[in-house]
């Protein structure tokens, strides 16, 4: 039942997946702790206005070497106790109308995204920097990895504006930050969305890494014994 609410919760996004393009492989952040605090900066100031990550809580950030003090004063906005999930800050019914579709939860969109293609932070990586001017659309913007996309550049005024020619995009009216830098921002936001779709991935896999060295002791060991066993037959 929750995989059948999940792949209903993400079916308007999953529709408009194109596999024509080609995706840039996202800088992989996860053991840095400051650059995925970075990102939930990033998040909750330009995301979590229309999107919500329902299935995370605010506590969960101390994870990231966050207190609940600096939880409190700097990233949460549309809550009063640390303990509330990240909920959207826009009502439904206004998105509705703004966007013709309420815009989906994010909190699981990395895991959600990966396909024999790429990698979902893989797919974010590269349409949150493939945004451009469409006078054509309702919201005025257009995207090359997610065709007529009804989600406006929520980052333009970091990136800038930018423009599909020959094929191309080209930067047309300059943002607050050079390429390198928007690239890094956007790095960091995407490696948020990793971390908050599986907070406990890094822990497991460390887990995987133990558990595998175990084996492999427990083999040597079990290959002694069974020779010492075996000796006076062999």
């Amino acid at each position: 039942m929750k995989r059948f609410l999940t792949a209903l919760l993400f079916a308007p996004l999953l529709a408009f997946a194109s596999t024509a393009v080609h995706l840039d492989p996202a800088p992989d952040v996860q053991g840095d702790k400051e650059a995925l605090k970075n990102g939930a900066r990033l998040f909750i100031n330009y995301c979590l206005n229309c999107h919500g990550a329902s299935y995370l809580r605010y506590n969960k950030l101390t994870e990231l070497g966050l207190t609940e003090k600096q939880i409190k004063e700097n990233l949460m906005f549309t809550a009063e106790k640390v303990g509330e999930p990240m909920r959207v800050a826009i009502r439904p019914d206004e998105a509705r109308a703004w966007f013709g579709v309420t815009p989906p939860d994010l909190t699981i969109i990395a895991r959600a995204r990966a396909s024999e293609h790429g990698s979902g932070a893989d797919w974010l990586y590269t349409y949150l920097r493939s945004f451009y001017r469409d006078e054509s659309r309702p919201t005025g913007w257009n995207n090359v990895v997610f065709e007529n996309v009804g989600m406006p550049h929520a980052l333009y005024e970091l990136q800038g504006q930018q423009v599909l020619k020959d094929h191309k995009l080209q930067l047309a009216v300059p943002g607050k930050l050079l390429a390198k830098d928007y690239d890094k921002q956007v790095a960091d936001l995407v490696g948020f969305m990793v971390w908050m779709g599986e907070p406990a991935a890094g822990l497991r896999k460390t887990l995987g890494y133990f558990v595998l060295a175990f084996l492999a002791v427990l083999f040597v060991l079990s290959y002694l014994l069974k020779k010492e066993y075996w000796k006076d037959i062999h």
